[in-house]
């Protein structure tokens, strides 16, 4: 009788890694990135920057917040998708913990940015690439499963890198916080593929599509229900 071996994603350590500095270990942690986001479309980052007692503070003001009455957690609305208080996707404002929170995690995300730039050979769209982003930290207490987010990175990638269905499985009776900082395109943002990145082996995948466009599809109904939603969207 066959048993199935524990599929376990990719660790890698970005300890002493700086966006500007020259470091020995950053052509061997870029080909570590490059294949875990083609074989998986994702990993776990060893990063420093973030330290034990930071996480502490910050789980503890998420608690804190989510013990808010429900009155005053609607006070914090948005009109664009996924901003503001929905439920379980509220944003935090920016104080000061968040604040340090929120910096540290952007320094690992343009390191791995530039990281994917360069392993596709596409390094000079590097600035033009981080200065059409925006951040967003978004914070969540559930119980249940989460639907996977928007596959943007697919579409730039033209299908180059893998972007997973994901969910959390939840165990025990305690609720689970979690915070995530998303680069999210700036309002107006098209999103297309580096001419560099399609050719014959690799014909265009996803035709140009407007980001704020692409998230009001996929925030209907119909839209969390397709699987496929970003193919559906743009697909050519």
């Amino acid at each position: 009788m066959g048993s199935e071996a524990t599929l376990k994603l990719p660790v890698i350590d970005f300890t002493n890694l700086k966006l500007e500095a020259n470091n020995p270990n950053w052509e061997a942690v870029k080909s570590q990135v490059h294949k875990a986001l083609v074989d998986y479309g994702c990993f776990e980052a060893i990063f420093d920057k973030v330290p034990l007692e930071l996480r502490k503070a910050i789980f503890a003001a998420l608690q804190e917040l989510f013990d808010l009455p429900l009155q005053t957690k609607i006070l914090n609305v948005s009109k664009k998708p996924y901003h503001g208080y929905v439920g379980q996707y509220p944003m935090v404002p920016l104080f000061e913990t968040i604040q340090s929170f929120s910096e540290q995690l952007s320094e690992l995300d343009q390191i791995i940015r530039k990281m994917i730039l360069e392993s596709l050979g596409v390094e000079e769209y590097l600035e033009e690439h981080m200065n059409s982003t925006n951040y967003l930290l978004r914070v969540m207490k559930y119980k249940g499963p989460q639907t996977s987010d928007t596959k943007l990175g697919l579409a730039w990638s033209n299908g180059r890198l893998h972007s997973p269905f994901h969910r959390v499985i939840m165990s025990g009776n305690e609720a689970r916080y979690s915070a995530g900082l998303f680069s999210i395109p700036k309002g107006g943002s098209i999103i297309k593929a580096p001419e560099e990145l399609v050719d014959e082996e690799h014909p265009l995948l996803f035709k140009p599509f407007d980001h704020v466009e692409f998230l009001k599809s996929y925030y209907t109904e119909q839209g969390q229900r397709d699987q496929s939603a970003l193919r559906t969207y743009c697909g050519v």
